[in-house]
């Protein structure tokens, strides 16, 4: 219920509910995390909202109600956030419905696939008027894990 109030009604029956495991805080014996096959899927926030994975995020994209909460940015600044850096409104050509200042967002390229997943910044009414300023603050990228895995393959 909490997946379909955050992200639009209908969209968790994407989720792969065989295999599940949940992870309870010792403290307030709240969830604090959620597992599928052992992979993290997503991290509950004190405030109540949840903080996906990009493995969760190509899950629920099978949902076509949950592009209300993608964005999609111009060709060729896809290398820069998938490096991690922040989106700027003026890079944003097309915005979902449901987004609104500190909720999750998916950022797209210009083909549809995923680069990256942040927390936005502004709503999605600002960020397809502004011209400047950040939008979303991008948490995880595709090109960032490569990066750390090769980091790790380096050290070993």
């Amino acid at each position: 219920m909490t997946i379909d109030y955050i992200f639009g009604k209908g969209v968790s029956g994407s989720l792969p509910v065989d295999n599940l495991r949940f992870t309870f805080s010792k403290r307030t014996g709240k969830i604090k995390s959620i597992y599928h096959n052992d992979e993290l899927l997503a991290s509950m926030r004190s405030d109540g909202s949840i903080a996906i994975t990009l493995h969760f995020a190509s899950i629920l994209k099978k949902r076509n109600r949950f592009k209300g909460n993608c964005i999609t940015v111009r060709n060729g600044v896809e290398d820069f956030i998938a490096l991690g850096l922040s989106v700027f409104s003026k890079h944003i050509i097309k915005c979902g419905d449901n987004i609104r200042r500190g909720s999750e967002v998916v950022i797209l390229n210009f083909k549809g696939e995923i680069i990256a997943v942040g927390r936005a910044k502004i709503s999605s009414k600002m960020m397809l008027v502004f011209k400047r300023g950040v939008a979303v603050k991008v948490r995880d990228s595709f090109h960032f894990i490569d990066i750390m895995e090769k980091d790790k393959c380096l050290r070993i």
